[in-house]
């Protein structure tokens, strides 16, 4: 593969069907994994457990003592690699099992059991039971309906509050559906899945699912012991990043920058040719800000500052390939999870994973677009409290437009806005002349194409614009079924849910201001500008509120939207 880098989400849809995801050094399940004490003690790793390095090196936390085990092979809680198969055997939104030993503290049971209202996760059965070796202490037995990669927020919250934890599926049917333990206030259902609300709550969506400071044998740098170790350096600073918290800055080595270089002069070059004029019309700017040049490789800071001006999105650090709902969600906020390393110099024109060359080359342009900012964002959205099946359809769209997605120019040629292909060099070239391969984007089919990463795309989708791509994201997310609707508020940076009436009319209430101030300026500015085609922006917005005009009158004037304008009163 020449890609000079897939997505994010590249490598998850490609393997979607294989349960081979490993949790990696640096996340928090990770870091919390270790053996239980008592059986730790008297076995020895097993060949399942040593073939996963990062899951056989167990850290210490305090007061802490837990281990991770699937059903089907409880031997290996004494050792047999039975934590691998507890992340990959538990199935989106089954019954999970989970003991945990209270501390001998007052109102212990109170703080434990207030983590699960804070995640919104759905209590189903409670039991306690005394401890037989302690007096003064219990266990507690939970089943809870709850997505198994929101486990590692679970273990680490309830890490906090008690003396030890274990977990396990559970038969679905082996137990009635208890009514719901009351979800977090800041969510109107319980049982959905949980989202991030508020920005900084994507300080806890930080599921890597592969690479960060771990790398496989097939990776240009495995072999490597100074490209590793200068991967933990990056890792380190992503999994440390606190949201409001300034990007650290990195002192590139000579031959990080040079690779960068390599790279950066090869595919400038093409842009020229092949990439949307979106895409181009930002360039001076990130050159005079952001210090995109060749001898230089631009600080994730600094565009990020550039970016906030520009359209409000931002830029956050991360370790390695994000599953695809803490990704899209990021996306919501205007937040774009971004690497920082640079690929193994050994080939600059390879590498298995995104890395900056290919975040920063790719993607940044285009995010300065406030019209593709949008559209990113609205695919964000839609993810928020989507179900599994759902975020594997978007994460397919996202791939196909924002990684792979061609434009189609007014002379029938087409251009390349996806930050897969502008960081690719072979793959461009490929995609703009496999003519037959370019089909029309259509969301409902190209959401069931395959995602691939080993090798070029079977078909490349093209849009006339980014407008007509938004237009059709939104009819998609329509059929997503969620029994509400997000907003993203500027203002407090937060999602709300549109749940009921009142919610919709406090949202209809601000609408109405910025509806008066449209309606004034248009009848301002067309008093004393002929060419302002004020039919045009009244019937934009006429059919986005999908409203009847009244009778008798003009709907496209705007003395006609004022009337709807006072018909929210």
């Amino acid at each position: 593969m020449s890609a000079s880098g897939k997505s994010l989400l590249g490598l998850w849809l490609y393997r979607s069907g294989e349960q081979e995801w490993s949790v990696k050094q640096g996340s928090p399940l990770h870091t919390l994994k270790k053996d239980s004490s008592t059986s730790s003690s008297s076995s020895s790793p097993s060949p399942s457990a040593t073939s996963h390095a990062s899951l056989s090196r167990h850290a210490s936390a305090p007061n802490d003592n837990f281990l991770l085990f699937s059903p089907k092979k409880q031997q290996d809680r004494n050792g047999s690699g039975g934590a691998v198969d507890a992340v990959r055997q538990h199935a989106p939104g089954e019954r999970i099992s989970i003991l945990f030993t209270l501390k001998n503290q007052v109102g212990n049971l109170a703080r434990a059991l207030q983590v699960f209202q804070e995640l919104g996760i759905n209590v189903l059965h409670l039991e306690l039971s005394p401890l037989e070796t302690s007096s003064n202490q219990a266990d507690v037995l939970v089943d809870v309906e709850c997505d198994p990669r929101r486990l590692d927020q679970v273990v680490k919250m309830l890490n906090r509050e008690v003396a030890s934890v274990n977990y396990t599926s559970v038969n679905a049917h082996s137990l009635a559906r208890a009514p719901s333990l009351s979800a977090c206030s800041s969510f109107d259902f319980g049982d959905m899945v949980w989202f991030p609300r508020k920005i900084s709550d994507l300080d806890q969506a930080q599921n890597v699912l592969m690479y960060g400071s771990e790398l496989d044998a097939d990776h240009p740098g495995f072999k490597d012991p100074v490209y590793r170790k200068r991967r933990e350096q990056f890792s380190a600073i992503a999994n440390n990043f606190k949201h409001g918290n300034p990007i650290p800055r990195v002192q590139y080595t000579p031959e990080e920058v040079k690779t960068w270089g390599t790279v950066f002069v090869e595919l400038h070059r093409l842009y020229q040719l092949h990439a949307v004029p979106e895409y181009m019309e930002n360039w001076p700017e990130l050159v005079k800000f952001c210090g995109y040049r060749e001898d230089n490789v631009p600080q994730l800071q600094d565009v990020s500052s550039y970016l906030k001006r520009k359209t409000g999105f931002q830029l956050r650090p991360v370790a390695g390939y994000l599953s695809p709902r803490d990704f899209l969600s990021g996306l919501a906020f205007r937040v774009f999870h971004c690497t920082q390393y640079i690929r193994h110099s050994s080939d600059p024109f390879y590498t298995p994973e995104p890395d900056c060359c290919h975040e920063l080359l790719g993607h940044m342009p285009l995010l300065a677009n406030s019209s593709f900012a949008q559209f990113s964002q609205e695919i964000g959205l839609a993810s928020l409290g989507a179900c599994d099946a759902d975020i594997e359809k978007l994460a397919t769209l996202y791939f196909f437009t924002v990684e792979f997605g061609l434009c189609k120019q007014s002379d029938s040629s087409f251009k390349v806005y996806g930050a897969g292909l502008l960081s690719s060099i072979a793959e461009l070239q490929h995609a703009i002349t496999a003519q037959e391969k370019i089909k029309k984007f259509d969301p409902e089919l190209t959401c069931k194409e395959e995602c691939i990463i080993t090798s070029y795309q079977n078909a490349y989708y093209y849009t006339d614009s980014f407008e007509e791509a938004k237009e059709q994201m939104r009819a998609f997310a329509e059929s997503i079924q969620r029994p509400f609707g997000v907003r993203y508020n500027p203002y407090t940076s937060s999602v709300e849910v549109l749940s009921n009436a009142q919610k919709i009319t406090a949202v209809v209430s601000e609408l109405k201001g910025d509806l008066s101030i449209v309606c004034s300026a248009l009848r301002k500015i067309s008093a004393t500008d002929e060419n302002l085609d004020v039919d045009s922006i009244a019937n934009m917005l006429h059919n986005s509120l999908n409203v009847r005009a009244a009778n008798g009158g003009n709907a496209n004037s705007p003395d006609n939207l004022e009337h709807y304008i006072a018909e929210g009163d």
